[in-house]
């Protein structure tokens, strides 16, 4: 890498530049940046003066020829790819362009079962065929893992048409599979590989972080910048090798198939510094915070009824699906308090005003990125600390039927035929032996309990109810709790 040029912020060089300059604007956005206008007095003059229309001195996403291609090079040298997009409608956009950009309607895309529903969506809108490879799961934690190197292998052997395998690096707690096997084989065997690296913008800046996907040479991978390295929310880039298997071209056209031509100016040029940022300070950065994050686990690791994942967890024989392991994650499970993992979320905020990135029955987990500081992992430890007086030995641990929430459910219809049948909605209490008619998520993290296609059972409907009880939040097409919607003419 190029650290000096590393050091260059083109768009938000130009940007400020641009903001100085005497303009009377009869162009959009339609605040003109009045700093009297009642945007400004709200948000503030400075970031009004940086929200640009695209010019020719500010370039264009969809079509980039200055500021922004000179950005993305400088990206794409970051993180070890041969080309780079920025994105400003998050990774979700990411994900619909790997996916339509590798599959066209039938193919195969071999995909882990505890994906975001963008990669479904994405299912949806190109008409692909899914093949699902089951993850490994911790049952003690009641979390999914990575996917094993054999399993890969079991499932191309089924399936040797498929186009293209999709990975989670790492997953949402943090656990990375081995990649670098993975890639391999599918490259062997002429199948292409798309990582969904949202929770991984970090990894490239530190040795003793996972390898990100480019660095190990998969095709396409998407990574949210705005999670770990500190750009604003929405920000977020697609990269991309070239081993032949994904044409750049198509690439660049899937991704303006979606992305808007007004592409906000204040999330690339966020995206321009967090660049330059991670890029000359990240080794810096992450060597401080992964001995913090140690330091923390340990002493976490001595209260009564708490239990978190370090790096112990790793194990590179590959029998649990977990070859490495992020240690910026906290996934700490509280069950053994007495409480569920929704619960220690609510109390966290509203008593120790922590807020926690998601809970699930038994844990619940800590994001730190470029932004946390000792002070703030220590206010997470003395919270931990605290909740362990308050609540263990006071009742029997929280314990629930966890193998039931990882059950495959049964495939009937493609998810794009489901999508696009006459459906009609039920109670989820009535829906058994349904087909359903659309995906039904727990957000966050926004995996799908049930997608289009997939028969409804006692068990989903059990899990369902059970996210209801636990007050979770639910992502569906009706604004009404307790209704799905189910394949069929209504009667």
């Amino acid at each position: 890498m190029n650290y000096e040029r590393q050091k260059l912020t083109p768009i938000y060089t130009a940007l400020s530049k641009y903001k100085e300059e005497p303009i009377v604007h009869f162009d959009v956005p339609g605040h003109k940046k009045n700093k009297n206008s009642f945007i400004a007095k709200a948000l503030g003059a400075d970031l009004v003066s940086l929200d640009a229309n695209s010019t020719k001195e500010l370039d264009m996403l969809s079509h980039p020829v200055g500021i922004i291609a000179e950005a993305e090079d400088l990206l794409a040298e970051a993180y070890d790819a041969d080309d780079a997009f920025m994105l400003v409608n998050g990774s979700t956009s990411g994900v619909l362009a790997m996916i339509l950009s590798a599959c066209s309607p039938k193919d195969k895309i071999i995909i882990p079962r505890n994906v975001h529903k963008s990669v479904i969506n994405a299912i949806i809108l190109a008409g692909a065929t899914p093949i699902f490879i089951q993850p490994e799961i911790d049952y003690d934690y009641g979390i999914a893992n990575g996917i094993k190197v054999d399993a890969v292998k079991e499932t191309i052997k089924a399936h040797p048409d498929a186009k293209a395998l999709f990975v989670i690096n790492p997953t949402y707690f943090g656990v990375a599979s081995d990649l670098r096997k993975i890639i391999k084989i599918c490259h062997r065997h002429n199948i292409a590989v798309l990582v969904d690296e949202a929770h991984g913008a970090h990894l490239p800046f530190h040795p003793n972080l996972p390898d990100c996907a480019m660095k190990l040479g998969a095709d396409l991978s998407t990574a949210s910048l705005h999670k770990t390295i500190g750009s604003l929310t929405q920000s977020s880039a697609l990269f991309h090798n070239d081993n032949g298997f994904i044409d750049i071209d198509k690439v660049r056209m899937t991704i303006n198939l979606m992305q808007t031509t007004s592409a906000s100016y204040l999330l690339l040029s966020s995206m321009d510094l967090a660049r330059s940022n991670i890029a000359l300070k990240g080794k810096k950065i992450f060597t401080s915070l992964l001995k913090k994050c140690s330091e923390a686990k340990a002493k976490l690791s001595q209260l009564p009824g708490i239990s978190v994942i370090t790096e112990d967890y790793i194990d590179e024989a590959d029998e649990n699906g977990v070859y490495d392991f992020d240690e910026t994650k906290f996934v700490v499970k509280v069950n053994e308090l007495g409480l569920s993992g929704f619960q220690v979320y609510t109390i966290f905020k509203n008593e120790y005003n922590i807020q926690l990135e998601l809970a699930e029955s038994y844990v619940v987990l800590a994001v730190v990125g470029v932004g946390d500081t000792d002070e703030s992992i220590d206010k997470l430890v003395d919270a931990f600390t605290d909740i362990s007086k308050r609540f263990y030995g006071k009742q029997e641990p929280y314990v629930t039927h966890i193998a039931d929430f990882f059950e495959k459910p049964k495939t009937i219809v493609l998810p794009r035929d489901a999508y696009f049948s006459p459906k009609h909605p039920v109670r989820i209490d009535d829906a058994l032996g349904e087909i359903c008619g659309e995906s039904i998520m727990i957000y966050p993290p926004g995996i799908p309990l049930i997608i289009p296609g997939e028969l409804i059972t006692e068990k989903i409907i059990a899990n369902y109810n059970y996210y209801l009880r636990q007050n979770c939040v639910f992502m569906n097409d009706d604004n009404e709790t307790g209704i799905i919607q189910v394949l069929g003419e209504s009667q």
